[in-house]
């Protein structure tokens, strides 16, 4: 399967009052990588929309393992799991200096054409023109 890897340093504003980074900008986190794998297989959220489709995520389940604190650099590493129905990613989140895994979750889309609001059961064939060879 393709895989995306990115690297964040956790910077002052991601924190909480706990001083670790908050919950919710694991989301952003996440996003960033899911960024990077579409644009790897050269179909990121302005070509989708060009294609006619939307693909809004509609599931993501995080699984918080150790926090992340100020300055740690950490790779966030996104792997598309499945797409024929759906595009189904996978995350870790692991120091960057140790590779411990600091944080496990997936996300999944689905195809939604724009025009209609018309949700796809079946991935649009540009995906599968944008995959060919690469998985």
């Amino acid at each position: 399967m393709i895989t995306a890897d990115i690297v964040i340093k956790a910077q002052f504003y991601d924190l909480d009052p706990m001083q670790v980074v908050w919950h919710g900008n694991y989301a952003r986190y996440l996003e960033q990588a899911r960024c990077a794998l579409l644009d790897m297989i050269d179909y990121n959220y302005t070509q989708m929309a060009a294609s006619g489709f939307a693909w809004p995520v509609v599931d993501m389940r995080s699984k918080y393992i150790r926090p992340i604190r100020f300055g740690q650099e950490v790779v966030v590493a996104a792997t598309l799991l499945e797409y024929a129905n759906r595009l189904k990613i996978e995350y870790r989140i692991r120091d960057l200096a140790s590779g411990e895994v600091l944080h496990k979750a997936t996300t999944v889309q689905v195809a939604v054409r724009i025009d209609t609001g018309e949700l796809q059961f079946e991935s649009p064939a540009i995906l599968f023109d944008k995959l060919r060879g690469r998985v």
